[in-house]
């Protein structure tokens, strides 16, 4: 989970850039590094691998003196954890420096034509390839701004940058794109800060402006201005930050669900960093233990887990028999150890938790393992019972998740399941080297496609307010897309409390059919797929009964207009990665249905984050 701060003030630089990474290192990070623009005129950079505290020392011994600098926490994704991939990059000449949160999809490309233009590049990283342009369109003649933004409209994906330039010692370039990061700037009296996350620079103001997708900001000690990519001027909110830890840590949202949804896109990042070479399509999952022995060794998996991680599993069935061509069934972890699952020293059993404390999904765990399966654990609480009675693990990069009703940590869940599918399917022989960087290329959309989901907010709050009378709900999905709409019904019933049930399309006229009147709203998960005919047809049969539909289809997908009575669009996503997409639209209009009944969608009733005892 990269951070970033920045400064321009009569303060030390280096001092409030660290402190503000200090109080951003519960991100988790595995290098760090500071520019600042010293008073000789010249950028000094220090960058060290590991723990923050290694930067420190360095600092302790070559201090960098200067008003204004860039500091980052980096969590690898392109290029291993080493001194020269972490951040800042800086130009082939020296002028320009950068910080950069996120992934640039088209990294290759754009990297092969500067080489070709004779540009050398110092790192393996895909952020150095944005300094590497600014530089070229300063060579050009163009001014620093032009020159950011023109480079900004040729990056694909989601990503979060901060720029600093030689030439103009006053000032900080900064935008977002997409939603993978944030990027946050702190008013001052005389002096302005950046960060990728409130907490870093709550110490020194309360004053904040949020940068929205595809907006950039330039700051100097005493002002700052907000633009589009296209250079048109807008004007941002200034938000007043509480102190209160709790409002500090809500930052512009109402609700930590709120937040927890809209942090997705950085959590899926986050998930990726360190895993996956976009180059060679190889995926990393040390603490698993893999070997090929062991992936040839195993034909049985088992997943065990409650609620909505059980769900998760139903989607990571499809996507570890598809990849890995591992026989796979999903079990509630409350059911598993009462009906004398068939598991020995070829079965392999993983438990999706995301407290890593569920009092059922340890005793399943528990149980796995004394009857000698291979234990495997996906959670999000580092040095939890589950993750260390495991053989293996992977640590979920959702962060901390403080609504009951879970959303980041599922679909962090989703791509961690898709992640140990491909290195299985690798080590079992299953996937070719062309396929498996085909699957891995995929991921690199996906943080960008979430954050096109979560552009459409104000659709899912207008839908809301049409829906929010119903008293029941039927979700409707087939394939990989069923256990989606599962999910969507649960969140609708734990924080609106509105009755809701999640069936496989194809089941509905042998019962649920019956319910179907005009007073049932039915969402139907109508993306485009080899089952998209069959949904249709699933969607006329419930228009026939008097139902109100709400399709969610894929973006472009004109004709299903005339099937449905509400459509929700996302954006055309690879198929086995279309659950993560997909739940995103389910969530918010969860959401926002609760809002709009008045519910406490933090704390739904009767309701706890984590259930300890069964």
């Amino acid at each position: 989970m990269c951070g970033i701060v920045g400064y321009i003030g009569p303060r030390p630089a280096q001092l409030v850039i660290m402190q503000g990474l200090k109080r951003l290192e519960y991100r988790g990070y595995d290098s760090a590094g500071v520019a600042v623009l010293e008073q000789n005129g010249r950028i000094a950079i220090r960058r060290d691998v590991g723990k923050l505290v290694n930067l420190e020392n360095l600092l302790g011994r070559e201090p960098i003196h200067g008003h204004i600098g860039i500091g980052h926490t980096r969590w690898a994704t392109h290029g291993e954890p080493s001194t020269r991939n972490a951040h800042p990059h800086m130009s082939m000449n020296g002028r320009v420096v950068v910080v950069h949160n996120g992934i640039v999809e088209n990294f290759l490309p754009l990297r092969e034509e500067l080489q070709a233009e004779g540009v050398q590049f110092s790192s393996d990283t895909d952020t150095e390839v944005i300094v590497q342009m600014i530089e070229r369109y300063l060579e050009a003649g163009m001014t620093m701004e032009t020159a950011v933004r023109q480079t900004l409209n040729q990056l694909k994906g989601a990503n979060a940058v901060v720029v600093m330039n030689i030439d103009e010692p006053d000032t900080l370039y900064c935008a977002r794109l997409g939603n993978a990061g944030g990027i946050t700037l702190g008013i001052g009296e005389g002096e302005m800060f950046v960060a990728s996350d409130i907490p870093a620079i709550l110490e020194y103001t309360r004053q904040m402006v949020f940068l929205e997708n595809r907006q950039m900001a330039r700051l100097t000690r005493h002002d700052f201005t907000v633009t589009d990519l296209a250079g048109q001027p807008i004007a941002p909110s200034v938000h007043t930050i509480s102190w209160d830890p709790v409002s500090a840590a809500k930052g512009e949202y109402k609700h930590f669900m709120q937040k927890e949804i809209f942090e997705q896109p950085r959590a899926l990042v986050d998930t990726l960093r360190g895993r996956v070479d976009f180059e060679t399509g190889d995926v990393l999952l040390p603490e698993m233990n893999l070997t090929a022995e062991l992936a040839q060794r195993i034909n049985k998996l088992f997943i065990v887990a409650c609620g909505t991680s059980y769900y998760a599993g139903l989607v990571g069935k499809f996507m570890l028999e598809s990849l890995a061509r591992l026989p796979t069934e999903v079990a509630y972890a409350s059911e598993f150890r009462y009906h004398d699952p068939i598991v020995d020293e070829k079965t392999a059993v993983l438990a999706i938790t995301q407290s890593g404390e569920t009092a059922d999904t340890l005793a399943a765990s528990e149980q796995a393992k004394a009857q000698g399966a291979t234990l495997w654990s996906i959670v999000n609480a580092f040095g939890s019972q589950s993750m260390r009675i495991a053989d293996g693990y992977i640590a979920m990069q959702a962060g901390p998740e403080i609504g009951v009703a879970s959303t980041k940590a599922f679909v962090t869940s989703l791509v961690d399941q898709y992640l140990l599918a491909l290195a299985l399917g690798t080590l079992r022989g299953i996937l070719t080297t062309d396929q498996r960087r085909q699957y891995v290329q995929d991921l690199s959309q996906l943080p960008d496609l979430a954050g096109q989901v979560l552009d459409r907010d104000e659709e899912y709050q207008a839908l809301a307010n049409e829906l929010h009378k119903a008293q029941n709900f039927l979700y409707l999905g087939r394939g990989i897309n069923y256990p989606i709409a599962l999910e969507g019904a649960l969140k609708l019933k734990e924080i609106s409390y509105i009755h809701a049930e999640g069936y496989p399309a194809g089941e509905m006229k042998h019962g649920p059919i019956a319910l179907i009147d005009e007073s049932m709203p039915v969402l139907a998960i109508a993306t485009r797929d080899h089952l998209y005919d069959k949904m249709i047809s699933q969607i006329q049969q419930a228009r026939a009964r008097g139902g109100t539909v709400i399709a969610l289809a894929t973006e472009g997908d004109k004709a299903i207009r005339h099937e449905a009575d509400y459509v929700i669009y996302v954006p055309e996503t690879p198929p086995l990665l279309a659950p993560v997409v997909n739940v995103i639209p389910l969530q918010l209009l969860a959401y926002h249905i609760a809002v709009r009944r008045g519910c406490d969608v933090d704390q739904p009733r009767n309701l706890a984050k984590s259930v300890t005892v069964e």
